[in-house]
């Protein structure tokens, strides 16, 4: 009967690890060693499939699977995009964390952007170029992403005071934050880069990225104006 039913709860896993989760229209995709890593660590045993979801030491030898199966060194440059996406979206998390302690009414945003870099990892993580059409329609990015992006960036700069300066990150711990995410943006995007050249990923994850610094850059000055922090200007050396 353990066997059983431990032979169901297989099932309903990987129909759920294979399934992508629908949230208000958007699509989060798990990827392929997500999902082998889950169901590798399954057994009869209910208490330690419990105990080992976490791990499985299928990458103990410096390899990881992309979503379409193929096992790549993890110094490879495509781990080197989705570990930078991936710190993006931690960096971003921290910059909704603040905002939320002063409800600078950035959170809503923030939140959909992680979804989208989850969205980005996923088809970074499917090559254009040895996928499969099912797997590659499956990781779509489409561009009303960068769409979205440009109406709040637009909507943000309307009510911002022109810039007349350079500024210095700063304005409170939740622009500073954001100063952050942006520069590891910009890092995303140049780890990107060679991966839209060799026609691996779409060029949109490209634009999305160096949208997104963009944005960052102007919801840094959003939290700052919202907590009424003076922004830091650059200021020249002064010579004698």
């Amino acid at each position: 009967m353990k066997s059983s039913t431990s032979f169901v709860r297989v099932g309903l896993l990987y129909n759920m690890l294979c399934a992508t989760f629908n949230r208000s229209g958007r699509t989060l995709l798990l990827s392929s060693n997500f999902i082998y890593r889950r169901m590798t660590s399954i057994s009869a045993d209910e208490d330690h499939v419990k105990k080992s979801m976490i791990y499985t030491r299928t990458g103990d030898k410096g390899t990881s699977s992309l979503f379409n199966g193929k096992r790549v060194k993890k110094d490879d440059l495509v781990f080197e995009a989705l570990g930078s996406v991936d710190e993006l979206n931690a960096q971003i998390g921290l910059a909704r964390e603040y905002g939320l302690q002063v409800n600078n009414g950035l959170e809503e945003m923030l939140s959909i952007i992680q979804s989208r870099l989850l969205d980005v990892g996923a088809s970074v993580a499917t090559p254009i170029d040895n996928s499969s059409e099912a797997k590659l329609a499956r990781v779509h990015f489409d561009e009303s992403n960068v769409d979205q992006l440009e109406k709040w960036i637009d909507e943000m700069d309307h009510r911002l005071p022109a810039l007349k300066n350079f500024i210095l990150p700063s304005g409170g711990l939740a622009s500073s934050q954001l100063h952050v995410a942006r520069t590891v943006c910009r890092t995303a995007e140049r780890r990107v880069v060679p991966l839209v050249r060799e026609d691996h990923v779409q060029d949109v994850i490209q634009r999305y990225l160096n949208r997104l610094s963009d944005y960052l850059f102007v919801a840094a000055r959003t939290a700052a104006a919202h907590e009424n922090k003076p922004e830091v200007t650059y200021k020249k050396t002064v010579t004698k």
